[in-house]
């Protein structure tokens, strides 16, 4: 079967032939729309493609383990994206922390009360729960560098809610050390970073801050040791691209803050004129019952 179609802008008339094993289904959609170019023929096929490939080659979502009911680049079903709990309401005006109803908006926590932070404005997308706990290990150890992209598409949300966090000059991922980098050969707050500089029309700079000293090896620390490891850990080359600069840095999770502090003492010292911070998820202590809802929609 031929279709003919005019590619917008041109007189040319194109002949393309489509082959006898696309599905039904995809043809009675595809007489059902008017054909303009070759985006438009792809547009209608692609959930009957979903659903053909979703029969043809069944993949579990890598969370609850349920089969996926339409193909797409990240490996997890809408319902476990939609459990995410994203931070609504009421937030500390400087690091994002949330707060109770019935605190006022306005009201620093007690930490950016005392001055604590060296950043100007922090915000996460959402709580670091156990869904996202799994979600972030995909991205961090496997990688899934699609998830990168959705992470950073939750955050250019949170952004646009917060405009004064997208008026920067330059995207700059939290670096990893050398050793850390070797090992994995990847900084998966640079999966974030990247498509998130695309969707802002800024440029990535991951060259502007480097970490001089490793994180020690086991996964929990205390409170102390947190900032004591990441103090002095990072270092910004002085330059007239950092100086006067707006910089906005990008990382996966804001457990303590001190990671972020450091990073924004660094740039501070080479010249920055501003510092903000966006972070995929938030730990927040136990005893804390934080304002919360579900995200607006799966991948």
């Amino acid at each position: 079967m031929d279709f003919r179609y005019v590619s917008a802008g041109s007189s040319r008339s194109h002949t393309t032939r489509f082959f006898s094993f696309v599905p039904g289904s995809a043809w009675n959609t595809l007489l059902a729309v008017k054909l303009g170019s070759p985006a438009d023929l792809w547009k209608p096929l692609r959930g009957a493609a979903d659903a053909l490939l979703s029969v043809v080659f069944p993949t579990p979502c890598r969370i609850c383990r349920q089969p996926l009911s339409t193909a797409g680049r990240v490996p997890v079903c809408s319902a476990c994206l939609d459990s995410l709990r994203r931070i609504r309401g009421a937030v500390c005006p400087q690091c994002g922390r949330p707060q109770p109803p019935v605190v006022a908006p306005a009201r620093l926590c007690h930490g950016c009360a005392r001055g604590v932070y060296h950043f100007d404005l922090a915000r996460s997308f959402a709580l670091y729960d156990d869904a996202m706990v799994r979600l972030l290990t995909l991205l961090k150890y496997e990688p899934v560098a699609p998830l990168g992209a959705w992470f950073a598409a939750q955050i250019e949300q949170v952004i646009r809610a917060e405009p004064a966090l997208g008026e920067v000059d330059f995207i700059v991922p939290v670096p990893l050390d050398r050793r850390r980098f070797r090992e994995r050969g990847y900084n998966q707050a640079e999966l974030i970073a990247q498509p998130l500089a695309r969707q802002l029309g800024r440029p990535l700079a991951r060259d502007l801050l480097v970490r001089l000293r490793s994180r020690p090896p086991r996964l929990k620390l205390s409170q102390r040791e947190r900032w004591e490891t990441v103090r002095g850990a990072f270092h910004a080359p002085a330059g007239p691209r950092v100086d006067t600069s707006r910089i906005l840095l990008v990382d996966d999770v804001l457990t303590s803050g001190a990671t972020l502090d450091a990073c924004a003492r660094a740039l501070r010292s080479a010249g920055a004129a501003a510092v903000h911070a966006v972070t995929v998820a938030r730990v927040l202590p136990r005893w804390e019952s934080p304002v919360s809802g579900t995200t607006s929609g799966g991948i």
